[in-house]
C-alpha cells in the first residue's frame, strides 16, 4: 500500500523501498535509554524512558538527531518486538515509555499499543514534530496519555527555508488540534509529573524572534492553560552555508525577548531554559546496532 501516512503524501510502497520519511514500513528504532532531559513533569527523578525512532518527515537544517533522522540508521522491529519493547520499558522504572519522532511509525506504534497499553502501568507520551495529519493522530486515540508537540515555525517563508515545508504551521495547528481534542485538561500526580494532556514545545531559533512572537499568539489565542515549553538549547550542529544565522546560538537578549512575550500575552504555565545551557550534551549516543543492546540498555537505565 502506497503511504499516505503524514502531509508528505509521498505515495511511496515502503514495503518495497523507503519513503520521503527516509524509512520503510517496519519502525527503526535507535535509541532505548532513561532520559534526564526532558521537561520536569516528564523526567522527574527516575528519567523517561525513551524511544528514539530512526527518519523523520521533515528536513530541518539544524537538527540535532541527523544521525538518525537522515540514515534511517538502527533497529528494525516487527509490531510484536515493538510491544514487548514498550513493556520492557515500562519494567526498567521508569516514570513513561515516551515516543520520539514516531509521526512516520505511527501506524504501527498504535497497533504494537493496542496488544500491551492494558498492561502498562505508567503513561504513553508521543513526542512529535507535529507534522502529522488528525486522521493519523486519530488512530492513537486512547492509546497516547501525554502529547509534546512541537511547534516550530510560524512564517511559511522560514519553514520552507529550514524545513522544506511551507505548510508546516498550517498543517501543525491542526494535529496540536486533535492532540487537545484527545487530551483536554493536563493531569499531573502529587509529585507533578503528567499523567494525561498536552505539553507544547517551541525551539527559539536566532534571528527568529519575531517568528516565536506569532508563534505564542496563536498559543495563547488557542489554550492557555496548554504549558509551553520555551527551549533555548539550540547550537549549531554543522556549519550552514546558505542561512548564515544558523550557525550561532541564540543570545540571552533574544531568548528573554521571547519569555518576556510569552507572559505578556498571557501565557503562564510552561518551562524555561537557561540560555547558557545550550551544548551537545543534549544530543544522545546512538551506537546501539541489536534488539539486546536496546533491551539492556533501558534495563541498565543508561543516560
Amino acid at each position: 500500500m502506497n503511504c499516505t501516512l503524514c502531509p508528505v503524501n509521498c505515495n511511496t510502497d515502503r514495503q518495497l523501498k523507503k519513503g520521503a520519511c527516509k524509512c520503510g514500513a517496519l519502525p527503526v528504532v535507535a535509541r532505548v535509554s532513561a532520559h534526564m532531559w526532558e521537561e520536569p513533569c516528564i523526567s522527574g527523578t527516575k528519567g523517561s524512558g525513551t524511544v528514539f525512532f530512526s527518519g523523520c518527515n521533515l528536513n530541518c537544517r539544524f537538527c540535532q538527531n541527523s544521525e538518525i533522522s537522515r540514515t534511517g540508521k538502527g533497529v528494525e522491529m516487527s509490531v510484536g518486538q515493538l510491544a514487548d519493547l514498550f513493556l520492557a520499558v515500562a519494567d526498567s522504572g521508569v516514570h513513561n515509555i515516551n515516543l520520539v519522532t514516531p509521526q512516520q511509525f505511527s501506524d504501527v506504534i498504535a497497533n504494537a499499543l493496542e496488544k500491551v497499553k492494558h498492561k502498562l502501568n505508567i503513561p504513553v507520551v508521543y513526542n512529535t514534530n507535529s507534522y502529522e495529519k488528525p486522521q493519523s493522530l486519530q488512530r492513537l486515540c486512547g492509546l497516547v496519555d501525554v502529547y509534546l508537540p512541537d511547534l516550530k515555525f510560524y512564517s511559511p517563508v522560514i519553514s520552507k527555508n529550514y524545513c522544506g515545508r511551507a505548510d508546516y504551521f498550517e498543517v501543525a495547528i491542526k494535529a496540536i488540534t486533535e492532540m487537545r481534542r484527545q487530551q483536554p485538561v493536563n493531569v499531573y500526580d502529587d509529585d507533578g509529573l503528567i499523567l494525561r494532556g498536552v505539553v507544547l514545545r517551541h525551539l527559539v531559533l536566532p534571528s527568529c524572534v519575531e517568528d516565536s512572537k506569532c508563534v505564542l499568539d496563536w498559543v495563547a489565542g488557542f489554550d492557555k492553560t496548554m504549558p509551553v515549553s520555551l527551549m533555548a538549547q539550540y547550537f549549531p550542529p554543522h556549519h550552514d552555508d546558505k542561512y548564515n544565522e544558523l550557525n550561532r546560538r541564540l543570545t540571552v537578549r533574544e531568548y528573554n525577548n521571547i519569555l518576556e512575550y510569552f507572559y505578556n500575552v498571557g501565557l503562564t504555565e510552561g518551562y524555561e531554559q537557561d540560555p547558557e545551557s545550550a551544548t551537545e550534551d543534549y544530543v544522545p549516543s546512538f551506537d546501539f546496532s541489536t534488539y539486546e543492546q536496546l533491551t539492556e540498555n533501558i534495563k541498565n537505565k543508561d543516560i
